[in-house]
């Protein structure tokens, strides 16, 4: 590609003639296309799922940072649709790749979506794209996944076929940081694919953080939410410390906060989810092996994460076995089945693995979640949550505090005086007898002796 053609290409971003196609209509596709829509982009939403296509083509968002109204303006503009055909890769200017990277049951990396997106690209870019990869993953990957099987169909990266890694940073029901005024990192395999991946988003995104190299811009992300993985390991393993010493972490962490520097509040609770945490780390500690370098800070932080159900299990006993009653055959609540607070996603939540634990252990579980009304259990079998019905409430065993939704009356839930079990400081001023909390004094404590000072 000459300099005069590479300038066309960056004169098509700046005067928004170019067509973006968003791979990947999901938690990060759809908010990103809907953005490349509001900075004048023809955009095309790519997904296999008809029924998603379908929906979004007939303006029904099933994306709560993205409204149905968003949606209709969008699609009104005549500059956006949805299509599940890959042939459409050849109308593109610009391909921005948004498809999932999960583990595999052996916790290592899925990039079988990155790989299928390969193949659709080998068959059907042109010359003088620009291909842009966003979904979360190892150092490498742009490079080793994508840019390097473009080679074999004759393409050269910087002179005719541009490639750049710029991560996602979406967090769901974020009131303060969406996708248009989070900062976006972006690294091209050469200076000049910086360059016009720059030229794309300067036009939809408020600042951009150019980087040297996709592999900088891929462990840029990694690092901050595996940061955000040990850190709450650390401060889940203090709440387990503090309960065995009579000290309530909630206190301790309200005192230490008030420092204004040299400190960062975390807190404890159930386990961790989403899309991000419980995943990122491991990408990480995966390529890290392929150095030979094995990352103790990550893989004991991932196991003291995904220990937490377990914590909040064996609590559970204890808080029943005060009442005189035994897990099995006890009727319990979880309250909150979504990763965090105000959404509708449940990916990776540590109240799964609650209820498959319990519900293993012979307890009669249920749940209430105002935003989810029904999921999967492990083999499958549709669950579907309790109404709201306060006498019907008051004849269970326990609830257990998981996920604190704004819509939830907990001051009724209270007042129904049923044992609570708050993994989520939802109580932070309840003296009641009935409340027990993760990362407090244990509830026997005035009871236990220590056979070291007999």
């Amino acid at each position: 590609m000459t300099i005069n053609q590479i300038d066309v290409l960056k004169e098509k971003l700046k005067n928004k003639e170019a067509t973006v196609i968003v791979i990947g209509q999901g938690y990060v596709g759809l908010p990103l296309a809907m953005e490349m829509n509001k900075g004048g982009y023809n955009v095309i939403g790519l997904d296999v799922d008809e029924k998603k296509v379908n929906m979004l083509n007939s303006g029904v968002s099933y994306i709560g940072d993205v409204s149905d109204i968003e949606l209709k303006k969008a699609l009104e503009t005549n500059k956006y649709k949805a299509d599940s055909n890959p042939a459409i890769i050849h109308e593109a200017d610009v391909v921005c790749i948004c498809v999932p990277t999960p583990l595999n049951e052996q916790q290592n990396p899925d990039v079988s979506y990155i790989e299928g997106v390969t193949t659709w690209l080998k068959s059907f870019v042109k010359p003088n794209t620009l291909i842009v990869l966003e979904s979360t993953t190892y150092p490498g990957t742009t490079e080793e996944l994508i840019a390097e099987p473009l080679k074999e169909n004759g393409f050269k990266i910087g002179e005719n076929l541009f490639v750049c890694f710029s991560p996602e940073r979406v967090d769901p029901n974020n009131q303060k940081f969406n996708t248009k005024n989070t900062p976006k990192v972006i690294g091209g395999i050469t200076e000049t694919c910086t360059e016009i991946g720059m030229a794309l988003y300067e036009n939809v995104i408020d600042t951009m953080v150019p980087v040297s190299s996709p592999k900088i811009a891929e462990m840029t992300k990694l690092l901050e939410n595996t940061f955000r993985s040990v850190n709450i390991a650390f401060i889940n393993e203090m709440a387990k410390m503090c309960e065995i010493m009579g000290i309530s972490i909630w206190e301790v962490i309200d005192a230490a906060k008030t420092k204004p520097f040299g400190f960062m509040p975390f807190y404890p609770g159930p386990g961790i989810g989403g899309h991000c945490i419980p995943l990122d780390p491991m990408y990480l500690a995966w390529k890290a092996k392929e150095f030979r370098f094995h990352s103790r800070f990550i893989e004991l932080a991932q196991e003291t994460n995904n220990n937490m159900p377990f914590h909040v299990s064996q609590a559970v006993q204890e808080i029943l076995n005060n009442y005189g009653k035994a897990l099995r055959g006890s009727k319990v609540v979880l309250f909150g089945m979504a990763y965090k607070p105000n959404i509708d996603d449940v990916r990776e939540s540590p109240s799964l693995w609650i209820y498959e634990i319990l519900t293993a252990q012979g307890a009669e579980v249920s749940f209430y979640d105002p935003f989810i009304q029904t999921f999967r259990n492990g083999k499958g079998e549709l669950v579907t949550g309790i109404e709201w019905n306060t006498e019907e409430m008051k004849k269970h065993d326990l609830f257990i505090m998981l996920t604190p939704h704004d819509q939830v009356d907990y001051n009724a839930v209270r007042e129904m005086n049923v044992p609570i079990y708050d993994t989520r400081y939802i109580f932070k001023d309840a003296k009641d007898a009935h409340i027990y909390r993760i990362g407090d004094q244990l509830w026997y404590q005035e009871n236990l002796s220590n056979p070291l000072h007999v």
